[in-house]
């Protein structure tokens, strides 16, 4: 079913999902079941997993040159969205990413996805690989996350990259797409990620899925605008509780987000991780409550495949 349609059957009702990342190359399938089993009770009408792109590493020769590699660390998404569908009876929603695939990768991976019965993606850009200084499409790939919108919608329409017009060729998949809160740190201002982020739903995006953030206010004024501007598809918060004081730092600088100042004194004020993670737990029961006061469509949880903070949340507010 699509996100759009479980929206709709929901009636009002919040909804309650999650994202997983895929296992280290090595590992076997249980992680992810470990990762999706405690949550299960909560009904979670679709399951996101996220998609990485290759990375290098440098193989050194005896000559002392240095050879550039690309490899890939984790098994692929496709795989793990059937397994979980196999075994679970529930819908997934895999990423797709410019980064890392050519076009014919894309369209033979859509191709997969639609044989599976997978009726959902989310198309993102992906993020620049370790070592580079910005994101460098991949060689016959995507630049921009537009463009990879495009492909998928002309396969909805029959159009592939060697095929065109072919109605019996239809793909039906509803997409997704990321919206951000704070503004895309790449956007000069919050008019021109707008613009983008119109562009997108014009282009035919069925739903959004924001960053995370920790001041709801932020999301209140992103939809509050996202209407204004004439987006009006369902748009999902995505949502993350701070498990260690790390993160206070390490979820500014990577996700380019604002942290609370009440929420940093908080977490500074503790004498242990333990703490810590009592915290960050308290402090997202507190926002999932007003964002569903809010009437948002889905709370979507970025797990970290860390079933455990998640649960306490789901335990309190479902």
């Amino acid at each position: 079913m699509k996100i759009t349609e479980h929206i709709k059957n929901a009636a009002g009702k919040t909804l309650f999902s999650f994202e997983l990342i895929p296992p280290l190359k090595g590992q076997s399938i249980k992680g992810i079941y470990d990762a999706i089993d405690p949550l299960m009770e909560f009904k979670p009408p679709f399951i996101d997993v996220t998609s990485l792109r290759e990375d290098f590493i440098y193989k050194q020769h005896d000559n002392g040159l240095l050879e550039k590699l690309s490899y890939r660390k984790r098994p692929g998404t496709i795989a793990i969205c059937a397994a979980i569908m196999n075994k679970y009876k529930v819908d997934t929603v895999p990423h797709l990413l410019c980064g890392g695939f050519t076009k014919d990768e894309t369209e033979n991976g859509l191709v997969d996805l639609q044989f599976l019965g997978i009726e959902n993606v989310l198309v993102l850009r992906g993020d620049a690989r370790r070592g580079d200084a910005s994101f460098v499409p991949t060689p016959n790939g995507h630049n921009y996350a537009t463009d990879l919108l495009q492909q998928v919608v002309n396969m909805n329409n029959g159009i592939y990259l060697h095929e065109h017009n072919d109605d019996s060729l239809k793909t039906d998949f509803c997409i997704g797409i990321a919206g951000y809160p704070e503004k895309h740190f790449e956007a000069p201002n919050l008019k021109t990620d707008f613009k983008y982020l119109k562009q997108k739903v014009d282009m035919g995006a069925n739903f959004i899925v924001t960053q995370m953030f920790f001041d709801n206010q932020k999301y209140f004024d992103f939809v509050n605008n996202c209407r204004a501007n004439g987006i009006n598809v369902p748009i999902i918060p995505g949502l993350k509780p701070v498990t260690n004081s790390k993160q206070l730092i390490g979820l500014a600088k990577t996700f380019h987000i604002d942290m609370p100042e009440d929420l940093c004194d908080a977490v500074n004020g503790c004498k242990s991780e333990k703490d810590v993670r009592d915290i960050g737990v308290e402090w997202m029961i507190n926002q999932c409550r007003e964002l569903m006061a809010f009437g948002v469509p889905v709370l979507h949880f970025y797990t970290m495949s860390n079933a455990g903070p998640t649960k306490r949340i789901a335990e309190a507010i479902f």
